[in-house]
């Protein structure tokens, strides 16, 4: 090899990756209220964990608050964020007379709608899902306090002060490890062998595919990245599932000057994924990067075909489609 002459470096695409329907219903609910009504548009929360996406619509005119109080009276929008919200939100936006648009993911919904049919059937529900997360806070205010309990290992499972006799029912957060979660769900069978589930499992159908995906790589490069913020649980999950599946070199970055080079400085093969709240442009820049030092060849490696839809809050849809 000359001097002058790139390393070559075989990239595995994984296939399903980046947004999923509920992220791209949110990121379109916030344009399309733009440009109906015009900036400023409010959203509770950033609309999804992506901080380019968030930049991106803030330069268009949308105004991220972290509570209610941050907004002004008025007839701007006000959208809430696709991890959902407590239902006191929606109720203290109607007192103001805001005016309240849901963008929250239909699977999301799909969660709070589960939590409480199960509650009026008068039986206790115990979350998985990690404390202080926005979906996870969003779950549990669909409900009085003290009619949830959260866990998140095996471990706590053990310590809920519970006993078998108590009518309970389980239900999780949609962006978890599907195999820790897998874990977490038999331990509550085994304590509670008559506890009630989800007729369908609550992790979303991206969440699965996006780990199956990485799964069928990780083992066989020697390095791999997602491409997400940090604060995005999907993309840290699929971190883990990279890391358990037997790749070392495994990295969560945001952006192309993120990449850790002394890491992933010499390679033969890399596999990218990006979370489901990762736009495909961060993935084509980390790829460029990577053309940069290498002479790239790359493959798509498909592990599931997604056609799924949400439309958009009816609010934000066309007269003809309501």
């Amino acid at each position: 090899m000359s001097l002058t002459e790139k390393p070559r470096l075989h990239i595995q695409l994984c296939a399903p990756r980046g947004f999923c329907a509920g992220v791209v219903r949110a990121i379109d609910a916030v344009e399309r209220a733009l440009e109906i009504y015009g900036a400023p548009v409010y959203v509770r929360h950033e609309i999804v964990h992506n901080k380019y996406v968030v930049e991106n619509l803030r330069a268009k005119g949308a105004i991220f608050v972290q509570d209610l109080d941050d907004v002004p009276d008025g007839t701007a929008p006000l959208i809430f964020s696709a991890h959902g919200v407590p239902k006191s939100v929606p109720l203290a936006a109607q007192a103001r007379h805001l005016f309240a648009i849901d963008a929250t993911c239909p699977l999301v919904t799909k969660v709070h709608r589960e939590a409480e049919i199960h509650a009026k059937r008068g039986r206790h529900i115990i979350l998985i899902g990690h404390a202080g997360h926005p979906e996870v806070v969003g779950t549990m205010g669909q409900l009085p306090q003290g009619h949830v309990s959260l866990v998140e290992t095996r471990e706590d499972v053990a310590k809920l002060p519970l006993t078998g006799d108590d009518h309970l029912a389980y239900v999780t957060q949609t962006t978890l490890s599907v195999d820790d979660t897998a874990e977490v769900v038999a331990a509550l069978k085994a304590r509670f062998p008559a506890i009630h589930g989800p007729q369908k499992q609550d992790i979303c159908y991206a969440t699965t595919n996006r780990q199956e995906a990485v799964k069928q790589v990780a083992g066989a490069v020697d390095g791999l990245i997602v491409v997400g913020s940090a604060n995005s649980s999907n993309s840290q999950r699929l971190r883990e599932v990279a890391e358990r599946a037997g790749c070392a070199r495994t990295q969560l970055v945001l952006r192309a000057g993120d990449i850790d080079w002394q890491v992933f400085g010499a390679l033969r093969t890399l596999a990218i994924t990006a979370g489901a709240s990762a736009p495909e442009k961060l993935v084509e820049e980390i790829i460029d990067a990577f053309a940069q030092r290498y002479e790239v060849s790359v493959e798509t490696v498909t592990s599931a075909e997604e056609k799924v839809f949400f439309p958009l809050p009816r609010e934000l849809r066309p007269a003809s489609e309501n």
